[in-house]
């Protein structure tokens, strides 16, 4: 099969020719039609944001495709069905405590190093094998729309978040971050799941303003000052009311008074996830033990999403609640996959969605 494969962190994908993968029980190989790039690909490959990675490696969290075939215990994939390839994959050896991986792109542990090197190529390649229960079956698509269906994987994390969060119809939420393609995804479901209203924040006024356009009055905007408490103040002006919950999606770059903003302004027994990427020393957010307790504040982390979030999605996508169409779409063909990852870093907004087809040889028309 043909992929792009990281040799080593720095240098260019590299566009070989390996071996197809070989099948076992409990997994399945699955011709990959579209993978989407992420706009910090390419941060991940020169090795500035030290990854855990193992070269060398065909990267790709992910992707949609058709199933070529399935080990002797599968009951109901078959061969040609169009799934969706969840990248999160879980140790089967712990069901209370599994290690986990993101297929060709991270390994949380250690301790996850062996599961990281038996599923370890991912969807920049035209085959990719995976845990059975990591090909979600989507049915029917044209496969010219396999590249919008890759937005699956920019919509299922804020879904993941929000279902941990419990957004219910009618409830206030704030979408901290929401310039950003997770973010800009994340009102997108939210307004989806029935949202009352949405407080978008961000610094890109322009981005902010295009959010507003496009998804009408539910939606309100705040641009961040860099004045912690100023943007609390705009935040619940903006809110107009209680804020039932803060689903938190802001960059490395951001710092903690740009959480603690939006998390001091939830309502008594309010909840807060935390989805996004701060690290170092504005990792600590300072949150106050006493308002914390006395607010009855719920404060949880969450990393991706629950395997059940994958068919809900598709259900949401069936009826109509989540249009495909709303992302701005370019494609490239697998021997561009460096094209392809400059493109998605310098198009980075919330409607974007830079996507590799490893399904078509050559170059593709934007």
């Amino acid at each position: 099969m043909k992929a792009a494969v990281l040799n080593t962190f720095g240098a260019p994908l590299d566009i070989q020719n390996l071996s197809d993968p070989v099948l076992g029980t409990g997994e399945v190989i699955v011709d990959v039609a579209a993978a989407g790039i992420a706009s910090y690909a390419a941060n991940i490959f020169n090795g500035s944001r030290n990854y855990l990675l193992e070269l060398p490696v065909v990267p790709g969290p992910g992707g949609v495709g058709r199933v070529r075939a399935t080990g002797p215990d599968a009951t109901k994939l078959k061969p040609g069905d169009w799934v969706y390839v969840d990248s999160t994959i879980r140790s089967r050896d712990d069901i209370a405590n599994p290690e986990q991986i993101l297929l060709g792109w991270t390994y949380r542990t250690p301790a996850a190093l062996p599961l990281h090197r038996h599923y370890h190529h991912g969807s920049f390649a035209e085959q990719m094998l995976v845990p059975t229960e990591n090909a979600t079956p989507i049915g029917r698509i044209e496969a010219a729309d396999a590249g919008r269906w890759a937005a699956l994987s920019r919509l299922l994390v804020p879904f993941g978040g929000l279902l941990a969060g419990g957004l219910q119809a009618g409830e206030t939420l704030v979408v901290n971050g929401a310039t950003g393609g997770f973010g800009g995804a994340g009102v997108a479901v939210a307004l989806a799941m029935g949202a009352g209203r949405v407080i978008a924040t961000g610094r890109s006024a322009r981005t902010l303003e295009n959010l507003a356009w496009r998804f009408g009055p539910r939606v309100r905007t705040v641009q961040f000052t860099g004045d912690e408490a100023h943007d609390r103040q705009s935040i619940g002006d903006a809110a107009g009311g209680p804020i039932d919950m803060v689903l938190d999606f802001l960059p490395r770059e951001a710092s903690a008074a740009q959480v603690r903003s939006a998390v001091l302004a939830v309502r008594l027994g309010g909840r807060v996830i935390l989805m996004g990427g701060l690290r170092g020393e504005e990792g600590n957010l300072g949150l106050n033990y006493n308002w914390l307790m006395h607010n009855e504040t719920t404060v949880r982390g969450v990393w991706m999403y629950g395997k059940d979030a994958i068919p809900r999605m598709v259900q949401m996508i069936r009826a109509g609640l989540i249009d495909l169409g709303q992302f701005e779409l370019t494609e490239f063909a697998l021997d561009d996959a460096n094209e392809a990852v400059a493109h998605a870093a310098a198009n980075a907004g919330p409607r974007q969605l830079t996507v590799l087809r490893p399904d078509r040889g050559g170059a593709l028309p934007n």
